[in-house]
């Protein structure tokens, strides 16, 4: 597997509304897999793969449209507020939980460079607090950044509107993959991957083939949205990371996914029930195949899956996942055999969906 590919895809910096840098990387990465490439209005990029026959010809007359949605942001922030000291405040673009940004090393990218700083929430450190301020978790919106630069440096360098990401490095870690953002860059890598797979194959692919890597799905599906109007497919898979609590205090009945027992094959969550046709269709393939899945209900969240089931006059959905643990923070962890298995399953269906 190209771990490399991977490791790229999370490290670039990429928030709500500013994915114009993983977009970029994919375009360099897909050149030649798709028959046309766009950009839409949204900052989507649109790939169309021609319906062809297994010796590799178009297919003549009308094809049925499979369309893979794939989400390019990852949670961060937007500079909303530079004070006399220089310390920026922020407003997040995403779900963040407070208690898993405490003292993070941190991303500053303005149209004059990426600047590396620190955040951390306002009030006593340490030695000098009470136990009573030790038991207190701060609000999202107590927590600041430090670059270390003066006031005049930072009103130099760094405006409101500029964006913050976490700061970390991509981790293999052999079995498995550590990283911040593999929320959702596991879906473009597979959106990727899976095509290139299928191209390898010689199989051919009866319906025609749109991966739509979108954009700002972590504040409500908006580029989904707008690409699944536009393209109106038959037919959806959503691509995403899910829940893999299969680690200690959660009990077993909450825990999603467990790692290593394959891709999941997602029914249900807060956004959209996936079709129960396009679900027989997705087991029956992985079965053929021999490939590991393990179906799996989401009990709060949504995905792109959603918004082509919703488009237009509607599309056959459901939803392709990998199980992920400590999902938003920059311990997100997968398993190299989950991920396999959801590109093996991905690219059998782009060539066997009629």
């Amino acid at each position: 597997m190209n771990i490399d590919l991977l490791k790229q895809l999370c490290e670039v910096p990429g928030i709500p509304g500013r994915e114009e840098r993983v977009r970029d990387l994919i375009e360099k990465e897909i050149d030649g897999l798709f028959d046309s490439v766009e950009t839409d209005a949204m900052g989507n990029l649109i790939c169309r793969r021609n319906a062809r026959t297994a010796s590799g010809s178009v297919k003549k007359g009308d094809a049925k449209t499979l369309m893979l949605l794939c989400h390019m942001d990852e949670i961060g922030f937007y500079v909303s507020s530079i004070d006399e000291k220089g310390f920026l405040w922020l407003s997040p673009a995403g779900g963040f939980d407070p208690r898993n940004l405490f003292s993070r090393r941190v991303l500053v990218c303005s149209e004059n460079g990426d600047f590396k700083a620190v955040m951390n929430p306002g009030g006593r450190p340490v030695h000098i607090s009470s136990p009573e301020d030790r038991k207190k978790v701060p609000e999202v919106k107590e927590f600041f950044v430090d670059t270390g630069m003066t006031p005049a440096q930072v009103t130099k360098n760094i405006q409101i509107g500029d964006y913050v990401v976490m700061d970390e490095p991509f981790l293999d870690l052999g079995a498995k993959c550590v990283s911040k953002a593999l929320d959702n860059r596991v879906a473009c890598w597979l959106g990727i991957e899976a095509v290139r797979q299928l191209a390898k194959s010689k199989k051919g692919n009866p319906c025609e083939i749109v991966v739509a890597f979108t954009t700002q799905e972590e504040v409500g599906l908006r580029g989904a949205r707008t690409s699944s109007f536009a393209v109106k497919p038959d037919y959806g898979i959503g691509i995403d990371v899910t829940l893999a609590c299969d680690t200690p205090g959660v009990p077993a009945a909450e825990s999603v996914t467990t790692h290593g027992k394959g891709f999941a094959l997602h029914i249900k969550d807060s956004s959209f029930i996936s079709d129960h046709g396009m679900v027989q269709s997705i087991e029956k393939i992985a079965k053929k195949g021999r490939i590991p899945y393990q179906r799996s209900i989401l009990g709060a969240g949504g995905q792109d899956g959603a918004a082509a089931q919703q488009a237009a006059a509607g599309a056959k959905a459901v939803g392709v996942t990998v199980g992920t643990r400590y999902i938003h923070t920059v311990t997100e962890m997968i398993d190299k055999k989950d991920l396999k298995a959801a590109c093996d399953v991905l690219a059998a269906a782009m060539s066997e969906l009629k």
